[in-house]
């Protein structure tokens, strides 16, 4: 893609996935004959803007991510696979650590969004290289409401709200200065966009879609099965 540097994503595949249900990590759980790491990586191997990845897993199963995922499905990008750290952030900063030194643009990508589409990899991807941080994100369906316990304080505007998704783009050195503030004042954010924002930095959006949620809950994959096998 003309005028876009080289791009590099970091797959963070290091979560337990306890609420899915599921006796293996959710990421590794198979659905159409395939990891859902599998059909995560796909979508990048095959996205043109995309030029290496890095995969971020725990140490436990660093073996079965280079032999049954990335060797057995030819994924060819993938340039490493790492072990990850006690926190999802702490994963990502090893992910950081390990991309070549000419990476100019870094995507963030959840292992567990297998439906990511190569137009929002590729426009998240073009966005931060033009802003500097960028996210993938949609509208809220439904009403938001913000209370205590069972008691409503008052209704959100769902016109001032955007539900996060990813990948999340930055540029290399916009990010890693992110994470090596966060990591020495010991902050935690809950995505990669908040410890940019930390910074006082502008981080743009690129509406994404529905479809590119996150397996979190028995349901989650349940849909992400049906999704899978009727080939949509």
């Amino acid at each position: 893609m003309a005028g876009l540097g080289r791009v590099a994503a970091i797959i963070a595949a290091g979560g337990k996935g306890v609420r899915v249900g599921t006796p293996v990590n959710k990421q590794f759980v198979e659905i159409g004959g395939r990891p859902v790491l599998a059909h995560t990586l796909r979508a990048f191997e095959e996205c043109d803007v995309v030029d290496e990845v890095v995969v971020v897993a725990p140490g436990d199963w660093l073996f079965f991510v280079a032999e049954e995922i990335v060797d057995r499905y030819d994924f060819r990008k993938v340039r490493r696979v790492v072990e990850g750290g006690a926190e999802r952030q702490d994963s990502v900063y090893e992910g950081l650590k390990a991309l070549d030194e000419d990476v100019e643009v870094v995507l963030i990508h959840d292992a567990a969004r297998p439906f990511v589409t190569e137009r929002e990899i590729r426009q998240v991807a073009e966005a931060a290289r033009e802003s500097g941080a960028a996210i993938c994100a949609v509208r809220p369906r439904d009403t938001v409401k913000r209370g205590s316990e069972k008691v409503v304080e008052s209704t959100l505007p769902r016109g001032e709200l955007w539900l996060v998704q990813t990948p999340q783009g930055f540029r290399r050195e916009l990010i890693l200065r992110a994470y090596e503030s966060a990591r020495r004042e010991s902050f935690l954010a809950t995505d990669d966009a908040g410890l940019v924002e930390r910074l006082g930095e502008e981080v743009v959006v690129v509406e994404g879609s529905h479809r590119n949620f996150k397996i979190t809950t028995p349901e989650d994959l349940e849909l992400a099965r049906l999704l899978i096998e009727k080939g949509k």
